[in-house]
């Protein structure tokens, strides 16, 4: 094996980690709203926004990224600036909108798979 396939490897093996956060991350929102762990999904939320908007590789799927934010920090927001709100952010949501979040959820993870496949 010659340096430079060994420093190609290197490279490649140290950019994949941060495709797949993104993409486990992706599929990990749908699966924390549907179990109502909603307050939890702001993590896998922003681990999909913030590896887009880092990974060249994953330019294409920086709208759906957005679009994903957005979809939860509408929510987010409405149990925050409630003033009586309830106890879990879960219980508050309107069941309409975590459909949009995990039908957004689901749109970066299958845009991501559908683009690779090309």
């Amino acid at each position: 094996m010659s340096a430079g396939t060994l420093l190609r490897n290197r490279a490649d093996h140290a950019r994949y980690p941060a495709v797949r956060s993104v993409i486990i991350a992706a599929w990990a929102v749908p699966v924390l709203i549907v179990g109502q762990f909603a307050m939890v999904a702001v993590v896998p939320v922003t681990v999909v926004l913030i590896g887009t908007l880092r990974d060249v590789r994953l330019r294409s799927l920086r709208p759906w990224a957005g679009a994903l934010a957005a979809a939860y920090a509408v929510p987010l927001g409405i149990w925050i600036l409630r003033p009586d709100r309830a106890q879990s952010l879960s219980k508050d949501m309107h069941p309409a909108l975590a459909g949009v979040i995990v039908a957004a959820g689901l749109a970066v993870a299958g845009v991501y798979h559908l683009r690779r496949r090309r």
